[in-house]
């Protein structure tokens, strides 16, 4: 009887040590549970045929990029400057029915043009070279960071486009985190880390732009913005521009800055505070679950104002894309990490620098179709 006693007494203390384990597991300490879990293993190594295969995408991608940047409205070779503008609705039909023989006509012309003409080649080239290191050091930010914490992720995937359908030869690149986030400072560190590599990369990019850009007259510039598209300043360009001394709105695009504004473009889209978007990383490590759930939300309804706005004074549908992307973040939940613990000061100085960042490069009404 007493050893009987004695083996349910001695249960009953292993399911006591077993419950103060698995208590302990899941509500640690500050920062317990990475080092437990994280500090001792080793992240996840690309193989040399998972190189072979990242290194392949960005190749094709530098191929689309190069011939989006020597193509308008971002190059100079004009696009079906041969084909009679269409009017009546036959000639519309006839135009649509033979759009795929054009576009392929003219995707082989300016291949065949780069290959003859060194200048148009030079340009391409530093289109694309520039818009896909900004891409490079957006997505190099995540990846070293996502190394430093030991979370599992895969090299930059690079998305390449046919010329005119992406928006400039891309649909730019992203990484897969295939690992749970540690905690929420290994969130904040790696969602902040792309567009901060990216910023300080297409900034001296920018300023190379500005220092080579072509000015002209006043009236010049008025009257090419009254015809096609405009692409609006951002502020970072505007600021730069006085300090440098020349006027952004008297310039044409040359491809250093065409690549930067393109480089902002992403950087400000990315840092919108929805889903799994860098902003929303941010957001989610700052102030938690609940104030993510609704930054989401008031950012999706934001910009579906914005989109009906730019349709009505600029008659651009260009908004309507980042309002639909917008509305697939709502749908994608975001990872809790293991470690609730929150951030320290320093890292809310950081925020605050990455919200700068934002301003800068946000502008509500990107493309303007006049």
């Amino acid at each position: 009887m007493r050893e009987c006693a004695n083996y349910e007494f001695g249960i009953i203390i292993q399911a006591r040590n077993l419950q103060f384990a698995v208590r302990n597991f899941f509500v640690p300490d500050l920062n317990s549970l990475t080092n437990q879990l994280f500090d001792r293993r080793e992240a996840m190594r690309p193989t040399r045929r998972t190189w072979l295969k990242h290194f392949a995408l960005l190749l094709v991608a530098f191929f689309t990029v190069t011939i989006a940047g020597s193509l308008q409205p971002f190059g100079s070779i004009q696009i079906f400057s041969d084909v009679p503008e269409p009017e009546t609705w036959t000639e519309i039909f006839n135009f649509l029915l033979f759009l795929p023989a054009l576009y392929f006509q003219l995707v082989f012309s300016t291949i065949g043009k780069l290959l003859n003409n060194f200048e148009l080649l030079k340009n391409g080239v530093s289109f694309s070279a520039s818009l896909l290191a900004i891409l490079t050091a957006h997505e190099a930010g995540h990846y070293v960071a996502c190394r430093l914490y030991r979370v599992d992720a895969t090299l930059p995937y690079f998305i390449p486009m046919p010329p005119l359908l992406g928006p400039a030869g891309t649909l730019g690149a992203f990484i897969k985190i295939v690992s749970p986030m540690p905690s929420r400072r290994a969130v904040f560190d790696i969602g902040v880390a792309g567009p901060i590599a990216g910023f300080v990369t297409l900034v001296p990019i920018l300023i190379f732009g500005l220092l080579t850009m072509r000015e002209v007259s006043p009236e010049q510039a008025a009257a090419a913005a009254q015809n096609g598209l405009y692409f609006a300043d951002p502020l970072l360009t505007q600021l730069l521009g006085k300090i440098i001394g020349v006027n952004p709105s008297l310039g044409f695009f040359n491809p250093f800055l065409a690549a930067a504004w393109v480089g902002m473009l992403v950087t400000s889209l990315n840092l919108i505070p929805s889903g799994q978007l860098d902003g929303g990383h941010a957001v989610y490590s700052i102030f938690g679950e609940r104030v993510h759930f609704w930054t989401g939300r008031i950012a999706f309804a934001a910009v579906s104002v914005i989109s009906l706005l730019g349709w009505f004074l600029y008659n651009s549908p260009s908004g309507f894309l980042f309002a639909v992307l917008l509305a697939v973040m709502l749908r994608v939940k975001h990872p809790e990490p293991l470690d609730d613990a929150p951030l320290d000061f320093v890292r809310k100085i950081v925020a605050v620098l990455t919200l700068v960042i934002f301003i800068l490069c946000f502008v509500p009404f990107p493309i303007q179709i006049r």
